[in-house]
């Protein structure tokens, strides 16, 4: 969720550039059915990446995203949870779902709070990076749910048990890519010289 009704994308605003260019293709409105990721099955195939130190945050963060995956009609069966000491060892965590061929995406879960010493800047962005290297390096999406906040407080405030949990938020953010790689999979995008 933004901070700003600025910075939300218009109504409408997909629908008028679609009608403007040959292809355009939206994860969130992709039917779940076909071929390709999580076709076939109760959903797709999810592993969560997620960070003990601070668990108290992550826990609170991959409740809310267990509760979008069931109301979406996911098989939590099918769902995999991993914990890591903490979040600068997320990516490898990551890495091995994604390489694993068993997931359709990853979802890493945990809270980085900023302290008195510069180490929040370091896990902060190492963590980043790491799991934006795995989602490029694999073709497998793998979602930033990792908090990064200035406070314990904040960090609260962005794991209730509401629509702002950004648990939740990660999670829909995986089935959004998910059905949109699989339409893209599926030949949504023109061949070159088509």
């Amino acid at each position: 969720m933004t901070t700003s009704d600025l910075t939300v994308l218009p109504e409408g605003a997909k629908e008028r550039i679609a009608a403007l260019v040959g292809s355009s293709v939206d994860g969130a409105a992709v039917d779940g059915a076909g071929s390709g990721p999580g076709a076939g099955t109760s959903g797709p195939r999810i592993g969560f990446a997620c960070a003990e130190f601070n668990g108290g945050i992550t826990d609170r963060l991959l409740t809310g995203a267990l509760d979008v995956l069931k109301n979406a009609g996911c098989d939590l069966g099918t769902v995999t949870v991993a914990w890591a000491p903490g979040a600068f060892e997320l990516p490898l965590v990551a890495s091995m779902f994604a390489n694993s061929g068993a997931i359709d995406a990853v979802i890493c879960l945990g809270a980085v709070i900023r302290g008195d010493t510069g180490h929040y800047d370091f896990v902060a962005g190492e963590c980043a990076a790491g799991i934006q290297r795995v989602q490029l390096d694999t073709g497998i999406p793998v979602i930033f749910g990792v908090l990064t906040t200035d406070s314990v407080d904040q960090a609260l405030v962005r794991s209730e048990n509401d629509e702002m949990n950004k648990g939740r938020e990660a999670a829909l953010t995986a089935i959004e890519m998910v059905r949109l790689l699989g339409a893209l999979t599926r030949g949504s995008v023109p061949e070159a010289g088509d």
